[in-house]
């Protein structure tokens, strides 16, 4: 993981001065389970938990709020927006990847095999290929968008993790295993090269 430091907008090197642009990837607090997976909502914990996202994330300068369009996204990155007087942005490129069209018997274990097999995906489901793709071409959107900004992006551990991957291939799998919920990791890019991740505690 990379070295917390320098978040700012300016950086300096060797004179030079590089100006970045901060993703701060927020993958959603606890929610509340139901089979509607765009409506289901924060649990109360996760009510909590996203109020310590709000407040950790106004040190951060942050000027747009973008999320998935599921529910439990869009309300963890919600307080960071009130904050700053700003809509939150929906964007389907941050939803979270579609495992299968109907529940698969072992989550975990359906997760590795897409993580073993890239191009593999379940009836009506999306490979990591695609998933990665789809997240990847919003990123990039963002980023040429957003350039020199701060930008919150509410989002899904799977989703986010086949980002990170694409720009850094230590995140794999079992680092999507050690998430916690919620998580905050800080993608900081000069121009569209990945600088260096970092998570924010």
């Amino acid at each position: 993981m990379g070295r917390e430091c320098c978040y700012g907008k300016e950086i300096k090197r060797e004179g030079a001065i590089q100006l970045q642009t901060n993703l701060y990837f927020v993958r959603h607090a606890h929610s509340t389970y139901t089979p509607d997976e765009w409506g289901r909502p924060l649990s109360n914990k996760g009510q909590m938990d996203a109020e310590r996202i709000t407040q950790r994330l106004k040190k951060e300068d942050i000027q747009h709020v973008l999320s998935s369009p599921y529910k439990r996204a869009m309300q963890t990155v919600q307080g960071i927006a009130d904050l700053i007087g700003k809509e939150v942005i929906l964007d389907q490129g941050f939803r979270e990847r579609k495992l299968a069209s109907v529940p698969v018997e072992d989550f975990n274990k359906a997760i590795k095999k897409l993580w073993e097999e890239p191009s593999f995906s379940y009836e009506g489901g999306e490979s990591n290929i695609d998933a990665k793709r789809r997240g990847v071409k919003a990123t990039y959107r963002i980023l040429e968008k957003y350039e020199e900004e701060n930008v919150v992006i509410g989002t899904h551990g799977n989703i986010m993790v086949l980002i990170m991957n694409y720009f850094d291939s230590q995140y794999d799998v079992d680092f999507w295993q050690s998430l916690a919920m919620p998580d905050i990791y800080r993608m900081t890019f000069v121009g569209l090269r990945l600088k260096e991740i970092n998570r924010i505690e």
